[in-house]
């Protein structure tokens, strides 16, 4: 008997809901601020920033650059921009692999 009595309350509870809120209309910034939340939700995990909840903790010593380090000459070789042109292409395309080779 108390499975009948709670799946009359839960059916008739839905059906009530589902009937309010076909009546119910909201206001368009509530859909752009819903639309956002899902957006950074869903891509929560791909965040890489510093303040992000999910980052392990450093510590702040590990931070601090020493003055030797800071203070160091870049030789004009390494600050010259290369020659060689830059790949267009972001991967290579390999050939397919024979046995006999």
């Amino acid at each position: 008997m108390r499975l009948w009595l709670t799946s009359f309350i839960l059916l008739f509870g839905a059906a009530e809901l589902w009937q309010w809120v076909e009546q119910a209309s909201l206001p368009t910034p509530f859909f752009v601020l819903g639309g956002a939340f899902l957006a950074i939700a869903s891509n929560y995990g791909k965040l890489s920033m510093p303040y992000h909840l999910d980052s392990k903790a450093t510590d702040s010593s590990s931070k601090k650059v020493a003055p030797s380090q800071s203070t160091k000459a870049v030789s004009p070789a390494t600050s010259t921009k290369s020659l060689t042109r830059p790949s267009v292409v972001s991967f290579e395309i390999q050939k397919p692999f024979k046995p006999g080779d």
